[in-house]
C-alpha cells in the first residue's frame, strides 16, 4: 500500500534522477539473497540531496500523522533507516531510538538504542522493503521490549507477495511512500527504460527468486 499517488510518482521520479534506483532489466544485479535482479535500490543517496531529502522526511512524517497517529517514539531500522527515522523524529517532534539486526556483545549488549519505557507506541521507519524479513526482526525486537509497534513506513516497496503474506502474519500495519508499481511507469515516462524493457522489469516481480535462471 502507498500512500499518496501523486507523493508516489515524485519519489519515483526523485530516486531515478539521481540514480538511488537503477533498472538493468539486460545486466541483472545480484542480491546477497542469490536472486538475479534487474533493479537496485540505494535510498541513502537521498541524504546528500537536501531538497529530495526533506521531501521525503515530510512525507513520511505526513504518513505516520495521517495513518499511525498517537505514537510516543519514532524508530530506525539500522542502518540505512537510521537517519531517515532521526529526521522524522526531529519532524515531528518525538523522540528517537533504533532498532540493532543483532545485540551488541560487548557493553551492555544493547539491540534497541536510546531511551523508552514499556508501554510506549512506536512507529518504525524502513527505507526499502523486499521480503520484511529484517524489518519484521526489528518489529519483533521492538516487541519482546514491551513497545507497542503501530506500524511501520518505508520510502520504498518492492511490493512483494511474500512481503504482504509476512507482514500480515506478523500482525503489522505498513505502509511506503512508493512501491514498484508506481516505479516503472515513471520510468517509462522519463525514457529510463523502453517499451521492450517493461514485459521483462514486469515478469521479474512475478517470481523474482526464479527470475533469470
Amino acid at each position: 500500500m502507498i500512500y499518496d499517488i501523486d507523493i508516489a510518482q515524485q519519489v519515483a521520479k526523485s530516486l531515478l534522477q539521481i540514480n538511488a534506483i537503477i533498472l538493468q532489466p539486460n545486466k541483472p544485479f545480484k542480491w546477497a539473497s542469490g536472486w538475479n535482479s534487474p533493479i537496485y535500490c540505494d535510498n541513502r543517496k537521498t541524504l546528500s540531496f537536501p531538497e529530495i531529502r526533506t521531501f521525503i522526511r515530510s512525507s513520511l512524517a505526513s504518513c505516520i500523522q495521517n495513518h499511525f497517529k498517537g505514537a510516543n517514539l519514532i524508530a530506525g531500522v539500522a542502518t540505512a533507516g537510521i537517519p531517515h527515522g532521526t529526521l522524522v523524529a526531529e519532524e515531528l517532534g518525538l523522540p528517537f531510538i533504533y532498532v540493532r539486526s543483532k545485540a551488541k556483545d560487548h557493553g551492555k549488549q544493547n539491540q534497541i538504542e536510546g531511551y523508552f519505557e514499556k508501554g510506549q507506541s512506536v512507529i518504525l521507519i524502513e527505507d526499502l522493503i523486499s521480503s520484511g524479513k529484517s524489518s519484521l526482526e526489528a518489529v519483533s525486537s521492538l516487541r519482546k521490549s514491551g513497545l507497542k509497534v503501530k506500524g511501520l513506513v518505508s520510502i520504498f516497496n518492492y511490493g512483494f507477495e511474500l512481503a504482504k503474506e509476512n507482514f500480515t502474519n506478523a500482525k503489522c500495519d505498513y505502509i511506503s511512500l512508493c512501491d514498484y508499481e508506481n516505479l516503472l511507469p515513471q520510468a517509462l515516462k522519463t525514457n529510463y527504460i523502453t517499451k521492450t524493457d517493461l514485459p521483462i522489469l514486469q515478469k521479474w516481480r512475478e517470481n523474482p527468486s526464479k527470475w533469470n535462471i
